[in-house]
């Protein structure tokens, strides 16, 4: 009678059991829901600025390497708005990596104890400012400082570098930290005990060690400058030209399309070129994370060898 009773016990799903199961099914629903929404995205997006070259039969070539950009005139070049995402994005993550360092290496390495009570929350202030304040900033304070330092109206690559430079410091800041404090801590001890000084353990390293991580870091605030578009708008100049200099006024591929977007019709040329810059950006964009993944997988083997 007992053998039954514990048969019937074993055999029989618990209660635990069942919230279990309901639970996983739950997960599974929501992540398959996430896969659905982003597949549709790609699908939408890809289907809208692929119709530029296979219905509207713009030449894709002149498309990505011409540099006049009138969409009234038919004549369609994003070099210009390409360009201009690039240098900028490029230039802002160059003048940002230093600072990013040296503030998590304060952080973590010279100064924990006043980093965590004083540089910490003041880099955390800037992630929680809006791209709008950013670009008022920007427009109030950055375009007149570049107009009266280097000429010209002060619209243009050098203003949105600046603007860009603080938005993505806090992003490549914390990753650093991060990284910094990922590196196992026998690396720091085995070094001072052979003698090295705090500095060249820190620059031989730990920042050795940390490199896949930072470089992460670099990349994830590129692409966070790369799809800016309010900001960035508001102090670029949005001349769809090829930039000659710093400060002369440009486009980037966000600028143009916030710009555009809401004056086409929908199903139109105008319109579907439009969608082309959003595919080339989202392109750009997967291209950014296909980076940081191998970055990240990198790393992993280093540590583990």
């Amino acid at each position: 009678m007992e053998n039954k009773e514990l048969v019937k016990q074993l055999t029989t799903p618990s209660k635990n059991s069942r919230l279990e199961k309901f639970g996983k099914t739950i997960t599974f629903l929501c992540l398959g829901l996430i896969v659905f929404i982003v597949a549709m995205i790609l699908v939408f997006i890809a289907q809208k600025g692929l119709s530029t070259f296979f219905v509207d039969k713009v030449n894709i070539f002149e498309f990505l390497f011409s540099g006049t950009w009138e969409p009234n005139s038919k004549s369609f070049g994003a070099a210009p708005m390409i360009l201009g995402s690039f240098i900028v994005t490029i230039l802002s993550a160059i003048v940002a990596t230093p600072f990013a360092i040296g503030a998590a290496v304060f952080m973590t390495e010279i100064s924990p104890k006043y980093g965590a009570k004083i540089l910490q929350p003041a880099v955390e202030l800037l992630v929680g400012i809006p791209s709008v304040v950013y670009g008022f900033i920007g427009l109030q304070v950055i375009v007149p400082f570049v107009r009266s330092i280097f000429g010209g109206t002060g619209f243009g690559i050098l203003s949105g570098v600046f603007v860009l430079f603080v938005m993505i410091l806090p992003t490549v800041t914390f990753m650093t930290v991060d990284s910094l404090k990922a590196v196992p801590r026998h690396y720091k001890e085995a070094s001072l005990a052979m003698g090295a000084t705090r500095w060249q353990t820190i620059w031989r390293v730990i920042l050795n060690a940390a490199r896949p991580g930072i470089f992460t870091a670099i990349v994830f605030g590129m692409a966070r400058a790369f799809g800016e578009a309010l900001a960035i708008q508001m102090v670029v100049g949005n001349s769809a030209v090829i930039p000659t200099s710093l400060t002369t006024p440009a486009a980037t591929l966000t600028s143009v399309l916030t710009m555009g977007i809401g004056n086409t019709v929908m199903g139109t040329v105008q319109n579907n070129v439009l969608w082309s810059l959003a595919l080339v950006l989202l392109v750009m964009s997967l291209a950014f994370n296909t980076v940081i993944k191998l970055i990240t997988r990198e790393g992993k083997k280093n540590y583990e060898r």
